[in-house]
């Protein structure tokens, strides 16, 4: 499990697989622990969130559910980017046994 965080927003917790493909999406190294300063929150957040809304994102992946969307797996931490950057906070990274 990778676990995300940034102040006023409830942590975010992703299978492993799941996290690192956001994280690339996000145009971050997927290097983890890992961060996003303050002014890396917004470019990071628009590619995440054009990487979700266009279907070419998706192709030839290997979801264990193809039921569920990567938009939909990306909302939890859209949302806490959007939180990071309405908050001017940073965001952080890392692995967890949870």
């Amino acid at each position: 499990m990778i676990h995300f965080q940034t102040k006023n927003h409830a942590d975010v917790s992703m299978f492993d697989h799941v996290a690192l493909k956001l994280i690339g999406l996000m145009g971050h190294s997927g290097s983890v622990p890992g961060a996003l300063t303050e002014d890396e929150i917004e470019p990071a957040l628009k590619k995440l969130s054009d990487a979700v809304t266009n279907p070419s994102a998706q192709s030839g992946e290997d979801w264990d559910d193809d039921s569920v969307s990567l938009a939909h797996r990306a909302q939890p931490l859209l949302d806490l980017l959007n939180a990071a950057k309405n908050g001017h906070n940073h965001v952080i990274w890392e692995k967890t046994l949870r």
